[in-house]
């Protein structure tokens, strides 16, 4: 069990930006004649346009599918009708209003979160909705995959298992971790919007009948005692309300002998509950991430042990591996003029 730790540019409709390849490459080119002529005037001259005009046509379909992604991101947003709730929720906060009323909102919180946010994620950071420290001479993609892999190989499982993703997006990591372990995934979300477009990428990838996401309350699990071979969860359940409930409930469906391997939002002992400034920055992320409430370390291993499990591992992936020559998970959203950051 590992209860510690910190949502690539998977096209949204890959088909349309495929379409689209060969007509980047045309835009491309007409454009960067277009500059070429326009820069060199008297001297446009065969020589001096094969430059641009190389870079252009490389970059072309680069920028064209861009700019189409883009455009499609927003014809296909749908304006939440739960934006509002949200805003309640967080001038409740606001009012200092008891942390055990936000909590015991959790399931309409959550709901509303995704709902309103489920495409932008996708839109602007890919199907796998969580965080990865980034080791030396990794991509983005890479980074995300690695992070994922690498809790599955902390399963033990063999091919054809069956495996619960306890708190799954849009199923991301659950059909990443399919391909890597040949196993069979269940996983749940809370929100119905976000199952049915897992569902529909996982048929349009081949995996339908692999991976299932199902509509569900990680609080309330609606599977039989001990079901699943093993069970992880990735950046979820710090959604939870209670620790020990989730936990208990994932031990309840876990077979015997198996493992739950998670990455956690925690606080740690740098934390410090009487400063206004640590207060603000748990605040805003707890806004931010549609959390009931964030926690220490301590909380999450002592509701661990408390529901039953035996712990195994728990160590703060903040410090692994990206200080050697790596970086740390949340670069990507330090902001930066640089296009290519």
């Amino acid at each position: 069990l590992k209860p510690t730790g910190p949502a690539p540019r998977p096209p949204i409709r890959p088909r349309l930006a495929m379409q689209h390849s060969l007509t980047g490459v045309v835009v491309g080119a007409a454009v960067g004649a277009t500059a070429a002529f326009a820069a060199t005037r008297a001297s446009w001259s065969i020589g001096n346009l094969a430059a641009p005009l190389v870079v252009l046509v490389v970059l072309g379909p680069t920028l064209w599918r861009g700019l189409m992604l883009t455009l499609d991101f927003l014809a296909s947003l749908s304006t939440s009708k739960k934006h509002d709730k949200i805003d309640a929720y967080n001038d409740q906060y606001d009012d200092d209003k008891s942390v055990d009323d936000r909590n015991a909102d959790y399931a309409k919180l959550v709901d509303s979160y995704y709902d309103l946010a489920t495409e932008f994620y996708e839109w602007g950071w890919g199907t796998s909705f969580h965080f990865a420290d980034r080791r030396a001479g990794e991509t983005f993609q890479q980074s995300i995959l690695r992070h994922e892999y690498y809790l599955a190989g902390r399963l033990g499982v063999n091919r054809g298992a069956t495996i619960l993703d306890c708190g799954c997006g849009i199923g991301g990591p659950a059909r990443n971790i399919a391909r890597f372990t040949g196993a069979k995934i269940k996983a749940v979300t809370i929100n119905q919007f976000q199952v049915n477009r897992g569902n529909a990428i996982s048929s349009r990838e081949g995996l339908r009948g692999q991976v299932e996401l199902i509509q569900a309350d990680f609080m309330k699990l609606p599977f039989p005692d001990a079901s699943f071979d093993a069970v992880y969860a990735i950046e979820s359940t710090c959604h939870a309300p209670d620790r020990a409930g989730v936990y208990s409930e994932i031990l309840r469906v876990l077979k015997p002998g198996g493992t739950f391997a998670c990455y956690e939002w925690c606080l740690t002992d740098k934390y410090d509950a009487k400063s206004a400034h640590h207060r603000r920055i748990k605040k805003d992320i707890e806004v931010g991430d549609g959390l009931p409430d964030l926690v220490h370390t301590s909380v999450c291993t002592k509701a661990l042990e408390d529901s039953g499990f035996e712990l195994m591992e728990a160590r703060d992936v903040m410090m692994d591996g990206h200080l050697d020559g790596g970086e740390p998970w949340f670069v990507p959203l330090t902001p930066s003029w640089s296009p290519l950051k």
